[in-house]
């Protein structure tokens, strides 16, 4: 029996299958079993964000590992108190504390309960084609495709849905129970969707006049991804809690919910806790990846990259293409087809991206991706489209 038999086996089968067995990655590249090499434009959904086995984030994990792997939260941690002040420290003013889970949909969920304990109020607004997590408060949120919602019904209660980039869809469903709107700056599995800065302008207003928090979930855009560290910073709107995960300790498991004074102020001893959540060894991480970030200036990179990255795929002519979106290193390009078939030949031509809804290519790379690493993919790109 072989590796990809074995998952098969053994696994509960909710993942569909790529064909490869993945042993080891270096930098922007993955190898495979038989020792092919593959340029990584997926980053596990963007998790590694500054690329595979980086020597600067290895070291403060084994360092971390020989000293103190986790630490309950009742007890005080020299790492985590230190990495917890660089990332409030990091993050926007009006986000004061930061509260630790392990993963997106756990920052979500924390989310969910805590605009709930601050406003007394049970409704949660969502966008529609928005994507918050499977867990089954995350999942009431999430409305990208009703097979993920179908089968667990019913889902959370007091949980409406408006149109992305339409305020005034949202104008006309919110309401005096309404506890919190939450939205990805750019719809990640949406279709690589980025909001305008009206919209976000206008949500902020609404959210305003009728008591109601703002929450933005920065779970896919977050950490530089975009070419500022926290996505809605672009657009100058503030929000009460931001959700964080996937990148923040490259590939350690980690999540935040970052909260305002008006948020944390309402909390109390036991409201919401996690056994692992802020672990040394991913603060240790994540302290490694902050100061990564700053050292080799991968906001910038992400910025001039991926636009390079964006012209050089608008710059191919191809009757497939219908419109390229995105921003930084957070790229979608969607076709006037399905993607299934080209994701395959990419993959086939050492080329690794992942689909955003049916008709979408997601590039995901490294914030440590390069032009001659754009190059290849654009090389590819024209072959297979044209193929």
């Amino acid at each position: 029996m072989n590796h990809e038999e074995m998952e098969m086996n053994y696994i509960a089968p909710t993942y569909g299958k790529r064909g490869i067995t993945l042993v080891r990655g270096e930098g922007v590249y993955l190898y495979d079993d038989q020792g092919k090499k593959y340029l990584d434009c997926f980053s596990n959904v963007g998790v590694t964000i500054l690329g595979h086995a980086n020597p600067k984030i290895n070291d403060a994990i084994k360092n971390q590992i020989d000293k103190l792997m986790n630490l309950h939260q009742s007890f005080i941690s020299d790492i985590r108190a230190e990495y917890s002040k660089r990332i409030v420290e990091a993050a926007p003013d009006y986000l004061t504390r930061v509260f630790y889970c392990n993963s997106g949909t756990e920052s979500v969920e924390a989310a969910i309960k805590f605009a709930r304990a601050t406003t007394g109020r049970p409704e949660i607004i969502a966008t529609k084609m928005g994507y918050h997590g499977k867990t089954m408060g995350a999942l009431s949120l999430t409305k990208t495709a009703p097979k993920y919602n179908n089968a667990f019904m019913p889902l959370l209660e007091d949980v409406n849905h408006f149109s992305y980039n339409d305020a005034q869809s949202l104008k006309e469903i919110i309401s005096e129970k309404t506890a919190a709107v939450i939205l990805e700056p750019i719809q990640g599995e949406g279709g690589i969707k980025p909001a305008t800065k009206e919209f976000l302008e206008e949500v902020k207003k609404i959210c305003d006049e009728n008591g109601t928090l703002l929450i933005f979930d920065e779970v896919q855009t977050g950490m530089g991804r975009t070419g500022k560290l926290f996505a809605h910073t672009h657009f100058g709107v503030s929000c009460d809690i931001m959700c964080l995960a996937k990148g923040p300790a490259n590939g350690v498991p980690i999540g935040m919910t970052l909260i305002s004074d008006k948020v944390s102020e309402k909390l109390f001893k036991g409201a919401h806790t996690n056994t692992f959540g802020g672990n040394p060894l991913a603060c240790a991480a994540g302290l490694a990846v902050l100061d990564y970030i700053d050292e080799n200036k991968c906001l910038e990179n992400a910025e001039e990259v991926g636009n390079y990255f964006m012209e050089q795929i608008r710059a191919i002519d191809s009757p497939l293409i219908r419109e390229v979106r995105g921003m930084g290193l957070m790229i979608g390009l969607d076709l006037k087809t399905r993607a299934t078939k080209y994701l395959k030949a990419l993959q086939d031509e050492g080329i690794l991206a992942f689909p955003s809804v049916s008709t979408v290519i997601r590039f995901l790379p490294a914030l440590t991706f390069q032009k001659e690493h754009v190059d290849l993919v654009i090389e590819k790109l024209k072959k297979v489209l044209s193929e």
